[in-house]
């Protein structure tokens, strides 16, 4: 396998972790960790399900991938995630170490990679993640359109609903 049909082999599976977060009405983000061609952290935004802000996809997969290595550092390690991570994400990943971060769709509102904030690459952080955007990015963006395009058209039915006159007897 290239390194091109590798990189787009996890991110697919990315992509399969979105489409998890929203068939349950989470912001479809996915995220997957790679250890030495070893799949050990993968998961999905689940800030809703569990109540929690921090819940993104890639917290909790560097959480799960932590935990498989047995380590905090995940010196060598390589995310691949369906958008930019936000400033809070990036963080995470400087501090676990991370190698290199692959991601498809870039934020320039709220990215804290490079878009917005460059966190990733700080200067005055202890440690600086390779990175590289805009694997897949259509299937990536078309995924996160589509989320909040049914969004609005639920809130919209919702209101006709609401307008409608009381049904006839």
């Amino acid at each position: 396998m290239d390194d091109f049909s590798e990189d787009e082999f996890y991110m697919r599976m990315a992509l399969r972790e979105a489409q998890r977060a929203s068939d349950e009405g989470e912001v479809p983000c996915g995220a997957v960790i790679v250890l030495n061609g070893e799949v050990i952290g993968k998961a999905h935004n689940q800030t809703e399900t569990l109540n929690d802000p921090t819940a993104h996809a890639e917290v909790l997969a560097i959480t799960q991938a932590t935990q498989a290595v047995g380590n905090w550092r995940l010196m060598g390690a390589v995310m691949y995630v369906t958008k930019e991570p936000c400033p809070m994400c990036a963080g995470a990943l400087v501090l676990s170490r991370m190698k290199k971060v692959v991601w498809g769709m870039t934020d320039p509102i709220r990215g804290g990679a490079t878009s917005k904030f460059n966190i990733l690459n700080e200067a005055d952080l202890n440690h600086a993640v390779e990175v590289e955007a805009g694997l897949m990015e259509g299937e990536c963006r078309f995924i996160m359109q589509e989320f909040f395009q049914n969004l609005r058209q639920a809130s919209k039915d919702r209101k006709k609903q609401n307008r409608l006159p009381p049904a006839e007897e």
